[in-house]
């Protein structure tokens, strides 16, 4: 974990707490290691980095009583998740990564949030740094992270023949089975290079168009996928017009606490191209 996993969970789990301080929130760190003697420096570090962002009450306790404000694990009616830096290899090498937020209400994602600061703006290459929304029923929007710049709407593509589409997946072969991908996409005859690159920018990309499909595929039995990981940019896909569920096409169900227990793998769809991926996928066994 970097300074900026922690830190960042500190800010967005102190000004939730403070916003609404009835309302669970199951985050992807907590504090135990930081409270341990040989790591006060680091958590000076992120002391000093929670000071340079204007937060002066800051202090070792506090940093860590925030940051644990984001440990729950089980499931309730109203909570939020958050991965604070999803992606951190991305993000070490200076590449694509997200802050993710989303609030889940009787086990439905009703807002998404995906900030993307290394993804390019959807209308113009030029800006750099995204902020992705969504809420349940209103559409989904990219907006500027760092300029005055009205929202706007964001879509999937429309595709309905694989020869035309692209897919995408994660860098990190560990995350997701590249093998597994390239076996489907010649069974496809998706002829287009994969884009590789982390987190949930993914999802992002699918949303705006960029790509067509996103495979998160499972590498090991008995592997479950974590709700932080997913939820923003499910809502964020699903609306802007596209399909999400698991490699059977089962809905992803976000009322079993932090992990996805009842389902296996994640795909990301357009829409059109959803039912016939799904069927490929049991023929050629993928889930065994």
């Amino acid at each position: 974990m970097t300074i900026a996993d922690y830190s960042s969970q500190a800010v967005i789990c102190r000004a939730l707490t403070n916003a609404f301080p009835e309302d669970p929130i199951i985050g992807e760190e907590d504090a135990a290691e930081l409270q341990q003697a040989e790591n006060r420096e680091f958590l000076e570090k992120i002391v000093a980095e929670l000071h340079s962002a204007g937060i002066s009450e800051t202090t070792p306790e506090n940093a860590c009583h925030w940051i644990d404000q984001g440990g729950a694990k089980e499931y309730s009616h109203r909570f939020w998740t958050l991965d604070p830096i999803d992606g951190t290899k991305g993000f070490l090498r200076k590449e694509q990564y997200a802050v993710s937020l989303s609030l889940i209400v009787d086990g439905k994602i009703v807002v998404g949030v995906l900030g993307c600061p290394n993804l390019p703006f959807p209308t113009d290459e030029s800006i750099k740094g995204t902020l992705y929304y969504a809420v349940a029923g209103e559409g989904a929007f990219a907006i500027a992270l760092d300029r005055e710049q009205a929202a706007i709407p964001i879509h999937v593509t429309k595709t309905s023949d694989f020869s035309q589409s692209r897919f995408c997946e994660s860098v990190e072969s560990g995350h997701s089975s590249h093998s597994h991908s390239q076996q489907i996409a010649n069974k496809l005859g998706i002829e287009k290079e994969p884009r590789r690159l982390d987190s949930q920018a993914k999802y992002a990309v699918v949303a705006q168009g960029e790509a067509d499909i996103y495979m998160r595929l499972p590498t090991r039995v008995g592997y479950r996928e974590k709700i932080w990981d997913h939820a923003a940019g499910v809502l964020v896909v699903e609306e802007a017009g596209g399909k999400v569920t698991d490699i059977h096409g089962k809905p992803l169900e976000f009322n079993q606490g932090y992990e996805l227990i009842n389902n296996q793998g994640v795909i990301v769809t357009n829409g059109p191209l959803h039912p016939p991926l799904i069927g490929i996928l049991d023929e050629l066994a993928i889930n065994q």
